[in-house]
This record gives C-alpha cells, sequence and structure tokens, in this order.
C-alpha cells in the first residue's frame, strides 16, 4: 500500500469524540484519531486497547482495567489513569453523549458512577446498577487530554492517542492525518490519510477505478462493476435496522395482535427489490444478524397475508384499518420510496394510510423523543450493542425510551438477568431469549439492512470490513 493513501466517504466530519454517534463515516474518522479502553475486533467483539486487561466484580458494578504503560497523546502529554478518570467522568456530563434530541446519553449508565485511579495504571469504575454490558459504553469513551478537551476549538485541531494524528481539515470536505510513530499498536505502513467527503457512490467508484483514491466505502453494489481490475472489494451489510416505530400507547397497536399483523402483512425482499434495487437483506428481527447475542435470522422470511388479515379480524379490523404514517424527507434516505412502497403492500390487507411529510431532520426525531407521532413512524435503529438497543430502546422503564405503550415483562426480566450476568457467553443466550420474544410481540416492524461494497486499492483477499461497517484504519494493508 502506498505509504500516503487517499479514502473516499460520503461524509466527513469531526465531532465531539464522545458525541453519541453511531455513524459509521464519522466513527472511521474518530477511531483513527482516538482510543478507548477497548476497541471493537473484526467480528464487533471487543479487544483490548488503551486496557491491556479488565476485570468485573460477581456482582457486575465494579470493573478495573489496567492501562498499557507508556501511553501518551499526540502532544506528548501523559495518557495515564488520570486522563482515562478525566475522560469517562467527561461522558457522565449533561452536555455530553447527546444524539437527535436525546441529551445525555452515556448519563444513562454512567450516572453517579464512582470512578478512580488509585495508581498510574489501574482505573476503577463502580456502577449504580449492574452493568454487565458496560464495555458497549466505554467504547466510545474516548481518552481526552484535560487540558485540551474542553477547549472551544479542540476539534478544529484535535489531539488523541490513535493510530494517526490530525494535520489539517477543510471542514465537511477534508481531513489530514499523518501517521502517530509512538502508536501503542505499532506504526502504521500509511504515513498520511487523506479523507475526502464525496457524496455519490458513483463518484467514488470512478475515482478508485482511475487511481485518484486507493479505499472507498458504502458503494452501491449497482456501481462495482466500474472498479475494473486490480481492486479488491468486500460486500457487507451495514449493521443499521431500517424500521417502522410502532405507536402502542394508543390506537390500533395498543393490541399486539395488530402490531403482528403488520410484521406478516409485509414483504421484506419485495420492499429491498423495489426501493434498494436489491441492495439489502431482510430483518425479522430486533438487530442485525452482525449483533452480539441476535439470534440467527430465519432463512426464509415470507410474508403471510393470510394470518394478518386473520389477526387484524380478531382485533376488531376485519372491515379495513386507517393508520396514520410519519415520514421524513430522509432518515434513511430511502424513507419517502419505502413508504410508498410499504402502504402498497398494507392495502392488501385492507390497510390504508395517511402519509404526514417532515423534512427538518432533528425536529422529526425530537418528535419521536416527545412521543407525539401518529400510528407508525419510518427510523432506523442503530447501536451496535444488543444490549443498548433493549435498554435504550425497549425497556419501558428507562426514561426516554422511544416506545411509549410498549411493555414486554419476559423481555425486562431477561434484561435485569443480562446486567448481572458476568459470563459474556451466558449473557448473549440471554440476548438470545429476548431477540426471539420480541419476534412473537414486535414493538416496531423490523424491514431490512442495506448492503454496499467497500473497495481498496491492490490484490489484498484477505481484507474485510469490520462487522459493524466501520473502516478500521488499523487493517488497512
Amino acid at each position: 500500500m502506498l505509504p500516503s493513501l487517499t479514502i473516499l466517504q460520503s461524509r466527513i466530519e469531526l465531532v465531539d469524540p464522545q458525541d453519541c454517534t453511531d455513524n459509521s463515516d464519522t466513527l472511521a474518522l474518530l477511531e483513527a484519531l482516538f482510543d478507548a479502553l477497548v476497541r471493537r475486533g473484526a467480528d464487533g467483539r471487543f479487544q483490548p486497547a488503551l486496557a491491556e486487561s479488565w476485570t468485573l466484580s460477581e456482582n457486575a458494578c465494579r470493573w478495573t482495567f489496567r492501562l498499557r504503560p507508556g501511553l501518551r497523546f499526540h502532544d506528548g502529554s501523559a495518557l495515564d489513569a488520570e486522563a482515562m478518570k478525566y475522560s469517562i467522568e467527561r461522558m457522565q456530563r449533561p452536555d455530553i453523549g447527546a444524539t437527535l434530541g436525546a441529551p445525555a446519553v452515556w448519563g444513562q449508565y454512567l450516572g453517579g458512577a464512582r470512578i478512580t485511579a488509585p495508581g498510574p495504571l489501574t482505573l476503577t469504575i463502580e456502577t449504580v446498577e449492574p452493568t454487565a454490558d458496560l464495555l458497549d459504553i466505554l467504547v466510545s469513551g474516548y481518552a481526552l487530554p484535560p487540558h485540551l478537551a474542553d477547549r472551544p476549538d479542540f476539534m478544529q485541531h484535535p489531539v488523541g492517542s490513535g493510530t494517526f494524528q490530525f494535520e489539517s481539515a477543510e471542514p465537511g470536505r477534508e481531513v489530514r492525518m499523518t501517521a502517530n510513530p509512538h502508536w501503542w499498536g505499532g506504526a502504521r505502513p500509511q504515513k498520511e490519510l487523506i479523507w475526502h467527503c464525496v457524496p455519490l457512490s458513483e463518484a467514488r467508484a470512478e475515482a478508485l477505478a482511475t487511481g485518484r483514491a486507493q479505499v472507498a466505502t458504502r458503494l452501491s453494489p449497482d456501481d462495482v462493476a466500474l472498479l475494473g481490475d486490480g481492486i479488491t472489494q468486500h460486500d457487507y451489510f451495514d449493521p443499521t435496522a431500517i424500521i417502522y416505530l410502532l405507536n402502542a400507547a394508543s390506537g390500533p397497536f395498543s393490541d399486539p395482535r395488530v402490531r403482528r399483523a403488520i410484521t406478516l402483512a409485509v414483504d421484506r425482499q419485495a420492499l429491498i427489490d423495489e426501493v434498494l434495487n436489491c441492495a439489502g437483506t431482510p430483518l425479522g428481527g430486533f438487530v442485525s444478524s452482525a449483533h452480539i447475542g441476535a439470534a440467527p435470522e430465519p432463512t426464509d422470511i415470507k410474508p403471510d397475508p393470510k394470518t394478518a388479515r386473520a389477526l387484524l379480524a380478531e382485533a376488531g379490523y376485519g372491515e379495513g384499518l386507517e393508520l396514520g404514517i410519519d415520514c421524513p424527507t430522509r432518515l434513511p434516505d430511502e424513507a419517502q420510496a419505502l413508504t410508498s412502497a410499504l402502504a402498497r403492500q398494507l392495502a392488501t390487507v385492507g390497510i390504508s394510510v395517511t402519509v404526514r411529510t417532515i423534512e427538518d431532520r432533528v425536529a422529526y426525531a425530537e418528535q419521536i423523543r416527545d412521543k407525539k407521532i401518529q400510528d407508525m413512524c419510518v427510523f432506523d435503529s442503530s447501536p451496535m450493542s444488543t444490549f443498548r438497543v433493549l435498554y435504550e430502546k425497549i425497556d419501558s422503564r428507562v426514561r426516554g425510551s422511544w416506545w411509549e405503550g410498549y411493555r414486554n415483562d419476559a423481555v425486562e426480566a431477561l434484561l435485569d438477568r443480562s446486567r448481572r450476568t458476568v459470563d459474556p457467553a451466558a449473557r448473549e443466550d440471554i440476548h438470545r431469549q429476548s431477540y426471539m420474544a420480541l419476534r412473537q410481540d414486535p414493538p416496531w416492524l423490523p424491514l431490512y439492512h442495506h448492503r454496499f461494497t467497500a473497495a481498496i486499492a491492490g490484490d489484498h483477499p484477505d481484507w474485510r470490513m469490520r462487522a459493524d461497517g466501520v473502516l478500521d484504519v488499523t487493517t488497512l494493508p
């Protein structure tokens, strides 16, 4: 690989490293510049990063991390337990971890936690409640230099401890990074990374084919033919689930039979073929198959309109059902086309829809958070954590949960068990039980997740995108 590497993405942005983002393009940039205690490996499971080891107490409340010796930030300042203590305490703040109308996401997990640094290489985190899945949060707990991180201009020249260090940026257009020769994981063969924002998939593919770039992500399968020879391709699925939220607080979806009926009425593959030009995979559960703890997807998800009509009739809608749908102009990008296609499918089982379109993306998300939706609305569910999706999105006891009116006592009991279960394998099994229960009593209408292609110049048959769809620069050959 060339010492200078040009990477093309659909989005280029530098945000607060401890922002609650699940955007794969943004995370790729952040993870190149910053390290956390742990990082995701190729399979999505956690690996040591700044912490070389850790332990969890039997009550699942006290975490003890052992840091690598000799860690430094890019400016040469010490990255020790005190710096990590500052960084995790920063996550507890009410102004940190906000996303689309949901402030202080990290505070749900770290609020009230006691963080100590009993030695220069030892960090302890003691949570108020058992939280055996805390690594799902700490993977976003990037180490930040205490003397710089809260300056207003910090992200104009960010300083982390990652594989690469910041050189320059044109906001929204380009970011340049140079290799960090002192990175704990060893020096990389690339001396410089140049990240360019190229919104169109076709343009990214053409630039790679003509040698103007060496890496491109989120390519549409339609554009892969442009790549030609001498380029390694890897097809991958974005773990973000495209779903419709169902208002279970009032109206027809307060009846679980209606919620079940609509999931059976939909032909997911037909939606993918029509709306995504076949570039997706059907989703029958509440998270993607890439999520740790997800049960295997059925090999064949077929619609069952007969059973759907029978369930609607049982619920008192044998003569038809009218639904109101909220739809943004994007989030996802295909929201309007998808809603139109879905309406045509629902009509075959006697469901008619009225669509209300909302243009402001943030206002739309805040509307959802405030529970001001009609009967259903299109959205995505994105955290790469089965635990976070369960806790943040489904648990009726959590303030700010999306699913007002929905309650599943069995799933909430399983979630409580998982939070106390220290053994990872046993905890994953509990999550799988939740997965299967939610398939039978769905809180939402799951549809699909997108299929993309990542490409890299040269012959690199072993290279893969990470399971969460984030470009990991430490794996670049």
